[in-house]
């Protein structure tokens, strides 16, 4: 007669390992969505097709709505100013050439830069925008520049960027929501000297510009 086989119990030995993995996985990931920066623009897209995916509907999409708007806004101003409106990791960005809203060496806003900032800030203020923060930047080109006003680039381009900063804080936008930075050429566009060191006066006057950086902070 063969002996009867004894009841094994079950060994779950293996539960602590696996709550151990996937508990060090969880921690990767939230380490890799930390150290991460989040593309505004993607971000907002991505939710919008989600919602769409599982529930049919629309959900605001306020990155989107001000770049439409401001598309407006720019396209009615009448201007031959090469005026970009683009996208960065942050948010949206809009590129004005130096020579539109400056004289050279100055950070006097000309009239038509006034024209033109009051066109956006109708938009800007807007109460559907009132989650959005501007930063302006400086830039200029490598061509030194030192006078009694402004010893160096670094002077000049963030007197610029306080130009249309205190621009936007008197015409309604708080200043809570406002920065002003000068880059100086520390950020070119395009190189401004050729291989053999001589400047590249095309690129030199492209790398003079402001931009007005654009960034919803209802984002992590």
């Amino acid at each position: 007669m063969m002996p009867e086989k004894k009841n094994e119990e079950a060994n779950e030995d293996w539960i602590s390992t696996y709550s151990d993995m996937v508990t060090l996985l969880l921690t990767f990931f939230i380490m890799l969505l930390a150290a991460s920066k989040v593309d505004a623009v993607l971000f907002e897209q991505i939710k919008n097709g989600i919602s769409k995916e599982w529930y049919n509907k629309d959900v605001e999409q306020p990155l989107a709505s001000l770049r439409a708007d401001l598309s407006d806004d720019l396209a009615s101003v009448s201007t031959d100013a090469d005026l970009a409106l683009g996208k960065d990791q942050s948010g949206l960005t809009l590129e004005i050439p130096a020579k539109a809203f400056f004289k050279v060496g100055s950070a006097e806003l000309l009239p038509k830069a006034k024209t033109i900032l009051m066109k956006i800030l109708s938009t800007l203020k807007a109460p559907r925008y009132n989650m959005f923060r501007f930063e302006v930047q400086g830039h200029s080109d490598d061509q030194r520049i030192k006078t009694s006003q402004y010893p160096s680039n670094w002077e000049l381009s963030a007197a610029r960027a306080a130009a249309v900063v205190r621009f936007f804080e008197s015409n309604g936008i708080p200043s809570p929501r406002l920065k002003a930075t000068g880059m100086a050429d520390v950020q070119p566009k395009y190189p401004n000297r050729d291989a053999y060191g001589q400047p590249i006066p095309i690129n030199q006057e492209r790398n003079r510009r402001v931009v007005i950086r654009m960034e919803p902070s209802f984002l992590p």
